[in-house]
């Protein structure tokens, strides 16, 4: 029980060292600098690092939207040339269906 308690303590502490030392590319460690215009223009730094890789995303988002929508559209106009060839060709099996057979 013992080494149980031991282990998971060393686990916790262990798992809290990682944590700590979590980066994010491109977001810069403000609790390190001193001084409050430091510190307050390293979190404006982060914050507009942020908003940037936002913007970047929503219009990567928006762009593979655009091109899936494209692509939708495309799709439907060939499923409506298909049903309209599968109507031509029911419609014609059905007339050739229609005429009767010449008995001699």
């Amino acid at each position: 029980m013992v080494r149980m308690a031991l282990l998971g303590f060393a686990l916790i502490a262990f798992g809290s060292e990682a944590a700590r030392a979590q980066d994010i590319a491109g977001i810069e460690d403000c609790t390190r600098t001193s001084g409050l215009d430091k510190r307050t223009g390293c979190f404006q730094s982060n914050v507009n690092f942020l908003q940037r890789l936002v913007t970047k995303n929503e219009l990567e988002a928006a762009q593979r939207l655009k091109a899936a929508e494209a692509e939708i559209v495309a799709l439907k106009a060939t499923v409506s040339g298909l049903q309209k060839a599968v109507e031509q060709l029911q419609a014609a099996q059905k007339t050739v269906g229609d005429k009767k057979p010449e008995t001699k």
